[in-house]
């Protein structure tokens, strides 16, 4: 593959990576993640816990969980009237892993 084609392949990562680079490119949705990601509670966490342990309001909670869950980040259970947030193991992010390695080949081969 020649650089021109290399490039337009890292044109593409980038453009399938955008939702994610902008939802986790926040520090409050970084400090979510955070949070999600140090719990001990494999069935997700409700947004007052959330809410405890960032010091955000409510609302503001509530904003960022869905922008994180549109991006695919985090996912959303469902108990009775009751929501639980939950990292997403089966992520979008990979494809930041994808685009990661295509610009550390490129790097690589053309500098």
């Amino acid at each position: 593959m020649d650089k021109h084609d290399q490039l337009n392949v890292i044109r593409e990562d980038f453009i399938h990576c955008q939702k994610v680079l902008m939802a986790i490119g926040d520090e409050t949705r970084q400090s979510i993640l955070l949070v999600l990601m140090g719990t001990d509670c494999e069935t997700g966490l409700r947004v007052g816990e959330i809410t405890e342990q960032t010091h955000l309001s409510r609302p503001a909670v509530s904003h960022h969980l869905k922008i994180l869950r549109d991006a695919g980040v985090i996912l959303m259970r469902k108990e009775g009237t009751k929501n639980f947030y939950y990292i997403n193991v089966r992520t979008k992010l990979d494809l930041l892993k994808t685009l990661m390695m295509d610009i550390d080949k490129f790097m690589l081969e053309f500098y």
